[in-house]
């Protein structure tokens, strides 16, 4: 069973627009240093945790029925928050550490096989990142109503795709593109990256949108995962990618 059986995509439609909605929010509300402290932290418990899992692992060995339950518990507590939005700041800490041993348990194994692969997907997902941010802030790129609609639409075929796919691995049977080291299968890659860093466009404009309108003060943690989400999600791709391309080297 593949390590990359089941990933979660950013699932943020009708709770992350709700953040957008004008209303009379009493006691403090939403600010941008405190949603960017709040990301950092978040990304932080992600390191930390995908730091130690690498070293852990390393020593001992990777537990692969272990790594392939991380998704599906991740996948649990996504739709928990979604639907629990001021359960975040309790929730995604957990989340987090939880992706970090996903992270670093998967990033060592591809690491023993192709050395270096989980420093450049690290320096290109912060690159994307980088780049996202300020095509956003130029307003090059602008979280339209159809931008929006085209990338949540994409984003769950994804998800789906995945999901069906790895219950049909139960009974031996592959989906075609997700593992595939062919040029469709680098194509369908490159095509779930892009898709992955559309969606930091719908962060940004969640974070905008809610300090805007003076959103509760708990949509600080449910933004900040939304952004962790993304930023994990994409890490998770460009690393897919990175092992396809050196696999056909």
């Amino acid at each position: 069973m593949s390590l990359f059986s089941s990933n979660n995509p950013a699932l943020k439609e009708e709770a992350f627009m709700q953040a957008a909605v004008p209303q009379a929010v009493e006691g403090p509300v939403m600010t941008l240093n405190g949603t960017i402290a709040k990301s950092a932290l978040l990304l932080g418990i992600v390191l930390a945790f995908a730091v130690f899992s690498w070293d852990l692992f390393s020593v001992m060995g990777v537990p692969l029925p272990f790594l392939v339950s991380i998704p599906l518990v991740g996948v649990g507590l996504a739709f928990l928050i979604v639907f629990k939005k001021h359960w975040a700041a309790y929730i995604a800490p957990i989340y987090c550490a939880l992706q970090g041993l996903f992270l670093g348990g998967v990033s060592g194994i591809l690491e023993m096989k192709f050395p270096g692969i989980a420093n450049q997907a690290m320096l290109l997902t912060f690159t994307v990142f980088g780049g996202m941010l300020l095509l956003y802030s130029t307003g090059v790129i602008r979280a339209t109503e159809r931008f929006k609609s085209i990338i949540i639409t994409a984003t769950f075929g994804i998800f789906c795709y995945y999901m069906i796919s790895f219950v049909l691995q139960f009974f031996g049977v592959e989906m075609a593109l997700i593992h595939s080291t062919g040029t469709a299968g680098i194509i369908f890659s490159v095509l779930v990256v892009i898709i992955a860093a559309m969606n930091l466009i719908l962060d940004f404009d969640t974070i905008e949108q809610g300090v805007t309108y003076g959103a509760p003060k708990n949509m600080e943690w449910y933004a900040a995962f939304g952004l962790a989400v993304t930023l994990i999600w994409l890490y998770i791709e460009i690393l897919r990618l990175l092992s396809k391309l050196n696999s056909r080297n």
